[in-house]
C-alpha cells in the first residue's frame, strides 16, 4: 500500500498516467444480426479530475477519462458530432477502422483534415468494414490522445460467430487500484488497450494464464502465455479462467525499456482481481511476474506469437505476387539548436525520421489539397528506399547520418497493387524500439528479425500461411519487421511511430493511393461540414 504522498509523486513522473488499459469482459446478447447507424454526441471540455491525491483541469470527451466506449457490430456505421468547447484545436483518429473510401474522418491533423477549432464542430462518419474485436478512438492533434480517448467495441454481425466459447460478463476496468470480482470457474474477456504515450507495455495476471484470442480488430490462433507485450496503440483481447483458489490477485502491468540511459516511470500499475465467496485473503494480494523491464526476447518472442485465426470462417488473403516493394528506415536524429541549448547530444535539438526525411505538417491537410489538386502543399516524392545505404544497426556511425532532411513528402501507390513494406530499425542515437501504425489498412506481419533485413535470406523464412493482421507493429530495437498489404483503399493514409515523442519529431510519413478504374473503387466526396483551415485564401470544399 503507497502512502498518498508517494503515489503522487510516482505519477508527476509522466505527467499525467504511466499506464491506462482498459479491459472489457464480455457479456451476452443483444447483438443485432444487421448493419445499424449508431448516433453519438463528442462534447471536448476541461473538465476536474482527481486521482492520487491531487486534482487538474483536463481535456476531456463529455467530462470522462477515459472517454465513452463505443459499441458497434461488424459492418455498422458510426455517425459522432464532435463539438469543441474547450480552448484548443481538436481531431479525433478512429484507431484501426479502414474507413474505406473515406478517408474524410481519419482524424489525423493536417493529413486527412485541418483541426476543429474551440467553438465549431465536425460530423464524422465512420464506416466499420470487416474489423472485429477491440479497437480505440483518440484525440489526433499534438498531445491531447493522453486524456482524449476511449474504446471501440466491435461485436460480430452475428452474435454466435465467436469462435471461442462465450464468456461470461462485461465491465469497463481502469488499471490503479480497481478492484473486479470474479466466479470461480468462469471465463472472462479483457479487451486491453495500450493507450500509454511513449512506453510498451508487460501486462499479466497473477497465478493466472491468459489465453491470446484477438488483436488489433481481428482474431488469432488461441495460445496461452502468463504475459502479454502490447506497444501504444495496440489492442489485445485475452480470456481469463477464474480457476484458481479464491484470494485477492493483482493484475499488473509496467513499461519495457530497451535502451539504456534514457529515463522511464519503471513503477507497477495494478488491478485487483477478487474472487467471490468466503474466504481469508492474502494480505497484500498476491503480486504478478512481470518480464524485467529490458527483457528485450520476451517482448519480441510475444509478438512473434501471434498468428491469424485463417479458417473458413475467418479467411486471409496474404499479397503474394508483390508488385511494389519498399524499405523505410526509422531513425533518431537530431537538428542543431541555437547557441546549443537544446537537450539533445551536444546541445542540439531531437528529431525523428522516416529514410531520413523528418516529416513537416503542412497549413493545409494532405487530403484536401489532394482533392483539389492544389499546389505547393506537399510533394510527391518520398523516396523507396534509404536514400543513404549504410549499417542500419551498426555501431559508431558517422555523426553526419544523425542529420535529416525536413520536408513534406508523399509516397504514391497505384490502386491494386501489392505493397511489402520492411520497417528496418536503425542505431542511430543507440536505437530503439518503434511501434508503427498505417491508418487506412490492416496490413499482415509475415517476418522479423534482429540487425539489418537480409533481403535475400530473410524472405526465405516469412510466414505467408497465418501471420497476424495486425494495424500497429512493433519493430523491436535495432531491428525489422516486413509487412504486406493490398492498396485498394484509395485516399491519403498516415504512417507513424505510435510513440508520441517521435511523432513529434518527425517520425511519420503518408501516403497517397490512387482511385481504381471501377465506380466502387474511387474517393469518395467530402462531408459539406470540413474543418476549414485558418488563414487560407482557398475555397472550401
Amino acid at each position: 500500500v503507497f502512502v498518498c504522498t508517494k503515489r503522487k509523486i510516482m505519477r508527476l513522473k509522466v505527467k499525467i498516467f504511466i499506464q491506462q488499459i482498459i479491459v472489457f469482459l464480455f457479456l451476452l446478447g443483444l447483438l443485432p444480426a444487421h448493419a445499424f447507424v449508431h448516433r453519438h454526441r463528442f462534447i471536448i471540455k476541461e473538465a476536474p479530475y482527481s486521482k492520487l491525491c491531487s486534482s487538474k483541469n483536463i481535456l476531456t470527451v463529455n467530462g470522462q477519462f477515459p472517454g465513452p466506449v463505443i459499441y458497434a457490430n461488424t459492418g455498422d456505421t458510426l455517425v459522432v458530432n464532435v463539438q469543441n468547447d474547450g480552448t484548443q484545436n481538436i481531431t479525433i483518429h478512429w484507431h484501426g477502422v479502414k474507413q474505406p473510401r473515406y478517408p474524410w474522418s481519419d482524424g489525423p491533423e493536417f493529413i486527412t483534415q485541418c483541426p476543429i477549432r474551440p467553438g465549431t464542430n465536425f460530423s464524422q462518419r465512420i464506416n466499420l468494414s470487416d474489423e472485429e474485436g477491440t479497437l480505440w478512438w483518440h484525440a489526433h492533434s499534438d498531445w491531447s490522445r493522453a486524456t482524449v480517448n476511449g474504446a471501440l467495441i466491435i461485436r460480430p454481425a452475428n452474435k454466435t460467430n465467436y469462435p471461442f466459447p462465450r464468456p461470461a460478463a462485461e465491465i469497463p476496468i481502469i488499471l490503479d487500484t480497481f478492484k473486479l470480482t470474479v466466479e470461480k470457474d468462469k471465463t472472462y474477456m479483457l479487451r486491453i488497450v495500450n493507450a500509454v504515450m511513449n512506453n510498451l507495455m508487460f501486462f499479466s495476471v497473477a497465478n493466472h494464464q491468459l489465453t491470446v484470442v484477438g488483436t488489433d480488430g481481428a482474431y488469432v490462433k488461441p495460445f496461452k502465455s502468463n504475459y502479454i507485450t502490447i506497444s501504444p496503440g495496440e489492442t489485445i483481447d485475452v480470456l481469463l479462467e477464474a480457476n484458481q483458489n479464491p484470494n485477492h490477485y493483482y493484475m499488473g502491468a509496467k513499461a519495457y525499456n530497451s535502451v539504456v540511459g534514457v529515463p522511464f516511470d519503471n513503477t507497477t500499475t495494478t488491478a485487483i482481481i477478487q474472487y467471490r465467496g468466503n474466504y481469508t485473503a492474502s494480505s497484500p494480494p498476491i503480486f504478478p511476474d512481470l518480464p524485467n523491464f529490458d527483457d528485450t526476447n520476451a517482448s519480441f518472442n510475444f509478438t512473434r506469437s501471434l498468428k491469424s485465426l485463417a479458417d473458413k470462417t475467418h479467411p486471409i488473403n496474404v499479397p503474394l505476387n508483390i508488385t511494389t516493394n519498399l524499405l523505410f528506415t526509422f531513425s533518431v536524429n537530431t537538428l542543431p539548436c541555437e547557441d546549443e541549448s537544446c537537450s539533445g547530444p551536444n546541445g542540439d535539438r531531437f528529431a525523428a525520421s522516416v529514410n531520413n526525411i523528418s516529416f513537416v505538417l503542412p497549413r493545409i491537410d494532405i487530403l484536401e489539397a489532394y482533392y483539389k489538386n492544389i499546389q505547393g502543399v506537399y510533394g510527391d516524392e518520398f523516396p523507396s528506399f534509404p536514400p543513404l545505404n549504410f549499417n542500419f544497426t551498426g555501431g559508431s556511425l558517422p555523426v553526419e547520418l544523425q542529420r535529416p532532411d525536413r520536408r513534406t513528402e508523399v509516397h504514391v501507390l497505384e490502386y491494386g497493387t501489392n505493397v511489402e513494406i520492411v520497417l528496418q530499425g536503425t542505431s542511430l542515437l543507440g536505437g530503439v524500439d518503434h511501434p508503427i501504425h498505417l491508418h487506412g489498412y490492416s496490413f499482415y506481419v509475415v517476418g522479423a528479425g534482429f540487425g539489418n533485413f537480409d533481403k535475400d535470406k530473410d524472405p526465405l523464412n516469412y510466414n505467408l500461411v497465418d501471420p497476424p493482421l495486425q494495424n500497429t507493429i512493433a519493430v523491436v530495437r535495432n531491428g525489422w519487421a516486413a509487412i504486406r498489404f493490398k492498396a485498394d483503399n484509395p485516399g491519403v493514409w498516415f504512417m507513424h511511430c505510435h510513440l508520441e515523442r517521435h511523432v513529434s519529431w518527425g517520425m511519420e510519413m503518408a501516403f497517397i493511393v490512387k482511385d481504381g478504374k471501377g465506380s466502387q473503387e474511387k474517393l469518395l466526396p467530402p462531408p459539406p461540414d470540413m474543418p476549414l483551415c485558418l488563414n487560407l485564401n482557398i475555397p472550401h470544399i
